[in-house]
């Protein structure tokens, strides 16, 4: 195999670091926290960005191997095996505060990184790809971001209609509450819009909607009757990392960017300038080429693996990692890509 082809490899380094987390105290509980918000952002603040694309013979032959899904499809047991573990160590004994921080935070971000990989599988067509993408999203109890993120996102990104399109002079911690709500809200309406085109009530199993939240409630019952009433506040706790990362990443892949509203009230067209867009290439790997997002927006069915870089793609400053850490100090997020946005405008 060749190295575009291995270096994926290396995105199980992040589950990896969640299984020391849980199984290791003091320090070793913020392994993942570690890796993913110190190791990483310190790594590519001085390795160089990369800007090559695969040959077309080398698109052509990885859209026709199975290996990158796999890739993708072995994080489910990986995923569901660590939190089954936090579980029964948590619950197990007492630990300090920080170490249960520490665990939680670290599993929490690779339910992040579970709905990343569920937010590729969505894309795709397969019965059984779609069945992964929502069990994946199932322990984030974020379900409903099949619906909204294929149907909604996808459509209005850039826009005013999109909750998860993030503002000039927004903040992260606003943003964090107004695309959770209104993406939650959005979900109902697209979904209760799809079942009036096939006549189907709104008020039936056919909602999905209404299928998410029975299987979300059954997982936090299944952890509750095993583990306890206080274990499945952990169980929320994690998931709400889990989303929260999300939306973080939402924030930062968006901010500031807009698209023309054209003269008979639509809006143009979705185009490559649309997403910011981050060549730093070990979080592109660890992340499933999620950072050329410019890509992704530009054709939503182009598989992670071929995904492009566009000389006409605004650029993030720093890779993804250290723009989230960026985007949680607010006045610094400002100073530097309200700048960024007034190169775009120039």
């Amino acid at each position: 195999m060749k190295w575009t082809e291995l270096k994926y490899l290396i995105a199980y380094t992040v589950p990896v670091a969640g299984f020391i987390s849980v199984f290791y105290d003091g320090i070793f509980s913020w392994t993942t926290v570690i890796y993913a918000f110190v190791l990483i952002p310190f790594i590519e603040f001085f390795v160089n960005q990369s800007d090559k694309n695969i040959s077309s013979e080398e698109e052509e032959s990885f859209k026709s191997t199975s290996y990158f899904d796999i890739l993708l499809y072995l994080n489910i047991p990986i995923i569901f095996s660590l939190i089954y573990c936090y579980l029964v160590v948590i619950s197990s004994e007492p630990y300090s505060n920080t170490d249960l921080w520490g665990k939680t935070l670290s599993v929490g971000i690779i339910l992040g990184s579970g709905i990343n990989i569920a937010h590729e599988l969505g894309h795709k067509s397969h019965w059984y790809q779609i069945v992964s993408s929502k069990l994946l999203l199932l322990p984030s109890l974020y379900m409903h971001f099949f619906i909204e993120h294929n149907r909604g996102h996808h459509l209005n990104i850039a826009t005013p209609k999109d909750p998860a399109s993030s503002r000039k002079g927004e903040n992260v911690y606003f943003f964090w509450i107004r695309s959770v709500v209104f993406g939650y809200i959005n979900a109902w309406s697209l979904e209760a819009k799809r079942l009036k085109k096939i006549n189907k009530s709104v008020f039936s199993l056919h909602n999905e909607m209404i299928q998410f939240q029975i299987y979300q409630l059954l997982y936090l019952a299944i952890i509750y009757t095993v583990f306890g009433f206080t274990t499945s506040l952990f169980a929320i706790a994690i998931a709400v990392v889990g989303f929260l990362l999300l939306e973080t990443i939402n924030y930062i892949e968006h901010y500031g960017l807009t698209r023309k509203k054209l003269p008979n009230g639509r809006y143009e067209a979705v185009k490559v300038n649309h997403s910011w867009n981050s060549n730093h290439e070990f979080g592109r790997i660890v992340l499933y080429e999620l950072t050329r997002h410019s890509d992704h927006h530009y054709k939503a069915n182009r598989n992670y693996q071929i995904l492009r870089h566009h000389d006409e793609s605004p650029q993030l400053p720093y890779g993804y990692p250290g723009s989230m850490l960026l985007s949680f100090i607010p006045p610094l997020w400002f100073k530097i890509m309200n700048k960024e946005l007034q190169k775009l405008d120039s």
